[in-house]
């Protein structure tokens, strides 16, 4: 019977829970008050020597936002320290974070959306008025 999931994504999962707990509890301590940052994604290379992190960063600014990734590459040797005392692993990946604006773009299109089906039905409604 075949696996369901290859280990990488079995790795990948662990990485996301561990260092989305790290996160919260850790490094905010260590490194102050902060915005709300999540983990959307990690992507595990196949040799397991290298971990993606998309973090979240839910910031209006978008240049606090950089600034905040910055800070979580500065830090990621401490990150990935507290990572290799939970997890059982042989030697655990070198840890890269990517600001993932897919939510936040996603945000910014259904607005747009919806700005434009507002409009239209206000012209269609001034169009009726005018026939008749």
């Amino acid at each position: 019977m075949a696996r369901e999931f290859s280990r990488t994504d079995r790795v990948a999962q662990q990485i996301h829970k561990e260092v989305a707990s790290i996160l919260q509890n850790e490094y905010k301590h260590r490194v102050g008050q902060l915005p709300l940052i999540t983990v959307s994604d990690v992507e595990v290379s196949r040799d397991l020597a290298h971990a993606k992190i998309f973090v979240t960063i839910y910031e209006n600014d978008e240049a606090e936002g950089k600034a905040q990734v910055k800070q979580l590459v500065e830090y990621k040797g401490f990150i990935r320290s507290i990572l290799a005392k939970r997890v059982r692993m042989r030697s655990v990946p070198d840890l890269h974070f990517f600001q993932d604006t897919s939510i936040t773009e996603g945000m910014r299109i259904s607005n747009l959306v919806s700005e434009t089906v507002a409009q239209d039905k206000a012209r269609s409604q001034d169009r009726d008025e005018e026939q008749e």
